[in-house]
């Protein structure tokens, strides 16, 4: 029997006015207890690296520059 694999985005919403790193904990393991409540097991949080190419717009006009983004992710297995 092979291993199913989840891969879930994490992106943890902070208030910067009354927020710690207790409320990041809070919300991931509201993620983790949900995936194991539907048989899944924890694995891991992972961060991954994508590169957004420029838009170079029409004719200049609206240009984007390209730009690095870092994204975590939880990895769950059944």
């Amino acid at each position: 029997m092979s291993e199913t694999f989840k891969v879930v985005p994490f992106v943890a919403a902070i208030d910067h006015k009354k927020g710690t790193t207790q409320d990041v904990a809070t919300q991931l393991q509201t993620i983790i207890t949900k995936y194991t409540e539907q048989g899944y097991q924890y694995v891991s949080v992972e961060n991954v690296t994508t590169w957004t190419h420029p838009n170079t717009g029409c004719f200049g006009i609206g240009a984007v520059p390209g730009h690095t983004s870092f994204n975590q992710m939880v990895i769950f297995k059944k």
